[in-house]
């Protein structure tokens, strides 16, 4: 029996070892599940695919703190004015509680937040950007800056899953919307909504979408000078669409994916609801996609032939190729596009140019210069091509079936371009070039594992285009039996290959057709799939013959997600410092992306000198740029009511101006009454900085009482101030505010900072290099009520910061002031105008519209807590008379309203000249077309005239 407390002690010991061994491996699996959470979340975070909904903020992270100094009275008293990242989020993270709510507010991204060491309610300081990118202990992927994968997702954005139709292997840790589990009853009740729609007019064919063409009169109008008859109109979603489903076939089944009810809930168009619904239907009952495809390509593997050049060699053949430029074009830089026509015409090649629906002005402008040459034609036909939608793969296949029955147009190659490339090679030299290699097809391929690249570009999932979004639908498998293949969607092909993909029957073009025609960045991977699994694979050679400018630190910050559930890059602007990158000769190429002449002409100019040699002395225009941004034809339901407003009162700046500085006593000749709305607005910019506006505009003289068009040039104001006396933090180099803020080329879009009471502004800083530093960050509108602060940590190698306060709307009208300060001590200053609009749903305001929107925020609240103790320390009184002034002023219409914003522009605007565009009264009125700076000045660069005897324009 001596045994038995032996045996007891030995059992609590093996007892107690087991205990502590289980506690060591579940504590071991905590922190792996912990660190693999916290990988796959970030990842997530960085390229999380927009399925419906906004992203969550991230968990904050340790905080940093800074030393600082800080006055006694507003350490009690300052409040987290900052906010949510880019955007407006939900108000109690957005904003802030009271006291009891936490200070230091999340970015919806990935940087880290700070708080300050000594404020007890401290603004909170954000982590921005470096560079515009986000700090990360992950190993950089190697950036390639010649990549040619136009717009595949990167790398980051990997690990984004949201599966509908099939289990996935990852975890879906941090989902935007969709991850949510659909709230109950959700599904009922968009079934129901889909079945009562069900009984209207019957179901529209999910082929008809926004895509709809133009009226067989307008296309004969359009190439009737060819003495040609017109290609027939594509249909809607061409080659790829299967039978049409007709009402009396309905398709019933349970939508339970979460992505496509994400899809029906967000999607606004009935039309669009019901074509979702039938296409998750079909595809779930195995309809839709293709299981199995046969590959007709004899080799083993992957072809892909090298093909060598000699930069000097220029030799021809008995019969040199003769190309087909298809020119897919959209926006409004019409002078841009044709100086790039003017670099790439050849009398010998030919040129199809399909204009976006939406971009009507360009499109009237392509019509004019067209009309002038026999080797060009405008497609007859117009879509919406967005970004990564499918519709830009059925404007390829129409435009190669439009080509081919032009029997009067014998071309042998065809190739892609966009109003943002510009050739880096002579015409010469290519048709030299493809003289060698008449026979090859030029695609550029991912060149990286096709899991990944399937993954990454969405092959894997069902996507739907309509309503000008692309949906994603859920998950599908890749069709078995052939490789799938893919990279940039710029591309060079040769006749016999266009042929075979435009009207062979086959298996293989048939059902890929199908496949891609529900497919994200289809023309991505379309041509490469079927050149590589067709008879013709052995033509294909890994060179697109083009230099992208990759720069995904900039270019992938999801920019597309308001169009497309998905996360994709976008290349960026050539500048004159790339262009070295033109002249290597390791492998051919013959055109670059993308060139913007709004971002920086000079790199346009040095590449035309660099092929065609420079113009003549004294040529003019040739540092100046102009872009339309309203022509009379669009109408003024094209325009904001800031727009509208603003253009209105430059006019009428211009009209004093007039009367100001050539009006002479006693004459009235050069005395106008304003008439009628702006019949055109330019942006002008010359050495590629911007100028300001050029508005076109009719008015009275009152000498005469004939109505005379004028033109007048507003510039705006500097208004960026460093402090006086100038601190010793030197970090600072510019500040502005302005909206539609381009994280990629980091400028803002809103040319002018155009804002109204409605806009949502965003402030910039522009940085040197220096040590890491916090600056407080102070909007004061114009009765000076400090609407926001908050402070940023600024990284040493920082270049820009942006961010938007989440303010209440409407901001009060009048200059407002955005401070920047370091330990409290001015550093700089800068001043933006939100105008009172005299115009509400493009009709004259009336007065308790101009009420509402001119009192400010209720309460005068921009946000839920106040900064008003800090007036006294910035020196900011607020006087009951600028208030009262302030509520007089917002109950204003009519005259009175005009002056008051008028007195507003002319504060950080500047007419700085006016001209006539025809005849005038006033003796002493310049004409437009003898100006250096108006639109109708000369524009030799971008004027196409006759053909030359080489067979050129340029």
């Amino acid at each position: 029996m001596v045994a038995a407390p032996c045996a007891r002690r030995l059992a609590r010991r093996s007892h107690s070892a087991l205990l502590a061994a289980l506690t060591v491996l579940l504590l071991q699996t905590l922190v792996v599940w912990n660190f693999s959470s916290l990988d796959s979340g970030a990842g997530e975070r960085r390229g999380g695919a927009a399925a419906g909904g906004a992203e969550q903020p991230p968990p904050a992270p340790a905080p940093r703190r800074e030393r600082r100094d800080l006055p006694a009275e507003p350490a009690a008293a300052r409040g987290g004015g900052g906010g949510g990242g880019g955007g407006r989020g939900p108000p109690a993270r957005a904003r802030g509680g009271g006291p009891g709510a936490p200070r230091v507010q999340q970015l919806a991204s990935r940087g880290a937040l700070a708080s300050r060491a000594l404020d007890p309610q401290p603004s909170p300081v954000i982590t921005l950007e470096t560079q515009d990118g986000y700090f990360s202990h992950r190993p950089k992927e190697k950036v390639r800056t010649d990549s040619n994968n136009e717009n595949s997702v990167p790398k980051d954005f990997e690990n984004v899953d949201n599966s509908n139709f099939a289990p996935r292997s990852q975890k879906q840790k941090h989902q935007p919307e969709l991850a949510k589990k659909p709230p109950k009853g959700q599904k009922e009740l968009l079934k129901r909504k889909l079945e009562q729609e069900d009984k209207g007019k019957g179901r529209p064919s999910p082929g008809k979408g926004t895509n709809e063409v133009q009226p067989p009169g307008e296309r004969a109008m359009v190439n009737g000078s060819r003495g040609k008859d017109p290609p027939r109109q594509p249909p809607a979603r061409k080659g790829g669409a299967g039978p049409e489903l007709r009402s009396d076939q309905p398709l019933k089944c349970d939508i339970s994916g979460k992505e496509a009810i994400s899809a029906l809930s967000r999607a606004k168009s009935k039309h669009c609801r019901q074509e979702i619904g039938e296409t998750y239907c079909r595809h779930k009952l195995g309809l839709l996609m293709p299981e199995k495809v046969t590959r007709f390509c004899p080799l083993e593997g992957k072809a892909n032939k090298n093909v060598q050049w000699d930069e000097d060699s220029v030799e021809y053949m008995l019969a040199n190729p003769r190309i087909a430029f298809v020119l897919v074009v959209h926006g409004r830089a019409s002078r841009q596009l044709q100086r790039m026509f003017k670099a790439i015409y050849h009398k010998d090649h030919f040129y199809y140019i399909h204009v976006d629906k939406r971009s009507n002005y360009l499109h009237r402008q392509v019509l004019q210069f067209a009309a002038q040459y026999s080797n060009v034609r405008v497609t007859p036909w117009r879509m919406a091509t967005i970004w990564g939608g499918a519709s830009l793969l059925s404007t390829y296949l129409q435009s190669m079936r439009d080509l081919l029955e032009m029997t009067d147009w014998p071309w042998d190659f065809f190739i892609n371009l966009s109003a943002a490339d510009y050739p880096i090679r002579t015409n010469d030299q290519l048709v030299a070039f493809l003289s060698r290699y008449r026979d090859m097809n030029f695609l550029k391929s991912h060149g990286r594992d096709n899991a990944r690249f399937i993954r990454k570009q969405g092959l894997d999932r069902l996507f739907l285009e309509c309503d000008a979004h692309m949906w994603r639908l859920g998950d599908r498998r890749i069709p078995e039996g052939i490789a799938v293949d893919g990279g940039s969607d710029w591309f060079l092909l040769n006749r016999k290959f266009v042929e075979y993909v435009t009207f062979s029957t086959d298996d293989l073009v048939t059902k890929m057709k199908q496949f891609y025609s529900y497919t994200l960045l289809p023309a991505e991977s379309f041509f490469h799939t079927v050149l590589e699994n067709s008879p013709h694979c052995d033509s294909m050679v890994d060179n697109n013959l083009r230099i992208t400018n990759w720069n995904r630190k900039l270019g992938c910050k999801c920019q597309y997600k308001h169009i497309v559930d998905w996360c994709g890059c976008s290349p960026n602007d050539f500048k004159p410092q790339d262009f070295h990158r033109f002249q290597q000769t390791a492998r051919p190429t013959f055109f670059a992306r993308k060139f913007e002449a709004v971002v920086n002409q000079e790199i346009i100019g040095q590449l035309d000198y660099y092929l065609y040699g420079n113009y003549p002395a004294g040529t003019p225009g040739l540092r100046s740029y102009w872009e339309n941004v309203y022509d009379e034809p669009d109408g003024i339901h094209s325009l904001s009511d800031v727009m509208l407003t603003l253009y209105h009162s430059f006019a009428r700046l211009g009209l004093r101006r007039a009367e100001a500085s050539l009006h002479a006593e006693g004459d009235n000749s050069c005395r106008y009454y304003p008439m009628g709305h702006p019949a055109s607005v330019h942006l002008y910019f010359l050495a590629d900085r911007f100028q300001g506006f050029l508005i076109k505009h009719h008015a009275t003289n009152l000498a005469v009482s004939k109505l005379e068009t004028l033109e007048t040039w507003v510039m705006p104001k500097k208004v960026f101030k460093i402090a006086s006396p100038p601190s010793d933090f030197g970090r600072l180099q510019f500040s502005e505010v302005g909206t539609d803020w381009d994280a990629k080329e980091r400028l803002f879009r809103n040319f002018g900072g155009l804002l109204g009471p409605m806009d949502e502004p965003v402030g910039m800083q522009k940085w040197g290099k220096g040590p890491n530093v916090t600056v407080t960050v102070i909007w004061v509108d114009p009765v000076n009520i400090i609407a926001a602060t908050y402070d940023i940590l600024i990284e040493s190698t920082a270049e820009f910061t942006h961010y938007k306060p989440p303010l209440n709307l409407p901001l009060r009208p009048g200059v407002w002031t955005v401070k920047i300060l370091h330990h409290w001590v001015p550093v700089a200053e800068t001043k933006f105008l939100v105008a009172p609009l005299t115009f509400s749903n493009r009709q004259p305001i009336k007065a308790e519209e101009a009420l509402k929107l001119h009192s400010g925020p209720l309460r005068n609240a921009y946000m839920e807590q106040s900064f008003q103790s800090l007036n006294p320390v910035l020196s900011l009184p607020i006087s009951p008379a600028q208030v009262e002034q302030a509520r007089r002023n917002a109950a204003s219409t009519g005259a009175t309203l005009e002056r008051w914003l008028d007195s507003l522009v002319g504060g950080v605007w500047t007419a700085m000249d006016i001209c006539a565009t025809g005849p005038t009264a006033c003796p002493v009125m310049q004409t437009c077309s003898q100006t250096a700076w108006s639109s109708f000045s000369p524009d030799p660069k971008s004027e196409l005239g006759p053909v030359k005897p080489d067979g050129r324009l340029r």
